[in-house]
């Protein structure tokens, strides 16, 4: 995938025209490369320090307990084991609390689990970045998102480039071969067409086909 980094820069630049904060989606199945993403507009905006900030969707997983309460630990991951509303209550305090600090929670891969009020959010930030998978989702409840983007950047990948990613992506927590197809298999590449299928039309398509 080529990113032309100066001309997404430009669109998003373009885009916040005013004192109000501009709030710009980046969607993908997973291993689409929406972090990477996120974290290289993120520096070529200018970073922290020229008031972006990145608001990472997967802050919002539910707790292991709460899944495993819910039998669904073994998707973790897919949407209904995510707190869409919390995410949606958090961009409106984003969008409209533009004064207030709001603290956002951040999921700690090494943990396994999501950190509350991890990362702030301050009145400084006038351009955030929220990364994400289900973001652009036309489903119960995660289409109630789409209204709070300014801006959206979809990352289109085929899915035998997602499945060798995903399976890099389990060898390198230490998983097997056998435990890294089932990783990927069983719920990473069903989580993949979920996005591929329901996903809305994006002002931006970045396509690695």
């Amino acid at each position: 995938m080529t990113l032309d980094l100066d001309g997404l820069t430009a669109r998003i630049r373009a885009a916040h025209t005013d004192d109000a904060r501009l709030i710009v989606a980046i969607a993908g199945a997973p291993a689409s490369g929406k972090t990477t993403l996120a974290e290289k507009l993120h520096q070529h905006l200018g970073g922290d320090a020229a008031g972006v900030a990145v608001v990472p969707m997967d802050g919002f997983h539910f707790d292991d307990a709460i899944l495993s309460e819910r039998g669904v630990l073994n998707r973790k991951g897919a949407p209904h084991t995510f707190d869409a509303g919390g995410l949606k209550r958090i961009l409106e305090a984003i969008k409209e609390d533009a004064n207030e600090d709001v603290y956002v929670p951040v999921f700690d891969r090494g943990l396994e689990l999501s950190r509350g009020s991890a990362r702030c959010i301050s009145p400084s930030h006038r351009i955030i970045l929220v990364e994400g998978n289900y973001l652009l989702l036309n489903q119960e409840p995660w289409d109630q998102l789409a209204k709070l983007f300014d801006l959206s950047i979809y990352l289109e990948v085929p899915e035998e480039t997602l499945r060798a990613r995903l399976l890099d992506r389990w060898r390198s927590f230490g998983f097997n071969e056998a435990d890294a197809l089932q990783k990927a298999q069983g719920n990473d590449l069903p989580n993949a067409q979920t996005v591929v299928m329901l996903t809305k039309k994006a002002d931006i398509t970045i396509s690695d086909a």
